[in-house]
C-alpha cells in the first residue's frame, strides 16, 4: 500500500481536526499537514489544545503533523516527491472516489466545513474525488468524508 498523508485547509472546527486525527491513526496515515486558520494541536503559547484531544483520543500524539500557512508550499514539495494530490471535493471534474486507485504516495486534501476546496487549490490538483451522496443535503461533514477516503484507500 502507498504511503498517505493529509491536507487540512482552513477547517474552523476544532472538534473536526480531531476526528480527522483520530481517523487518519486508525487508516495509516504518515502525516497530516495543517493550513490556513485551520488549529493544530497545540496553540501558539505551546499548549494542547483541549478542542482537538477531546474527539482525537491520543491520534494528535499519534500522527506526525505540520502546519504551514499556505498549502501551496506543501503541495509543491510533495509533487516534487513523485507523490499525487488529489482533492476531495464535490466539482464537474471531480471522479466517484470508488473509482480512484492509488498508485503512488498520495496527499488527500480536505477543505473548509462550508466553502470546501477553492477553485485555486483544486488546480493544484491530479485528480478530484467526490462521495455521492442521496439524501436532501449536500454534503458529507469534513470529518466523515476525511473516514470514507481513507478507509477506501485500504483495499
Amino acid at each position: 500500500m502507498a504511503e498517505t498523508a493529509v491536507l487540512l485547509h482552513n477547517i474552523r472546527s476544532a472538534h473536526n481536526v480531531g476526528a480527522i486525527f483520530r481517523t487518519a491513526d486508525a487508516a495509516g496515515v504518515s502525516k497530516i499537514y495543517l493550513s490556513g486558520y485551520t488549529p493544530t494541536p497545540i496553540d501558539r503559547f505551546g499548549r494542547p489544545r483541549r478542542e482537538i484531544g477531546k474527539t482525537a483520543l491520543g491520534g494528535e500524539l499519534c500522527v506526525a503533523w505540520e502546519y504551514k500557512k499556505s498549502p501551496s508550499s506543501v503541495i509543491s514539495r510533495l509533487k516534487t516527491g513523485g507523490w499525487q494530490i488529489v482533492g476531495v471535493e464535490q466539482d464537474p471534474c471531480a471522479i466517484d472516489y470508488r473509482e480512484f486507485k492509488m498508485t503512488c504516495p498520495t496527499l488527500f486534501i480536505l477543505g473548509n466545513e462550508v466553502r470546501g476546496i477553492s477553485k485555486g487549490l483544486r488546480d493544484q490538483c491530479d485528480v478530484l474525488v467526490e462521495i455521492p451522496v442521496h439524501g436532501k443535503k449536500e454534503s458529507l461533514n469534513v470529518s466523515v468524508a476525511a473516514g470514507i477516503i481513507l478507509f477506501s484507500t485500504l483495499q
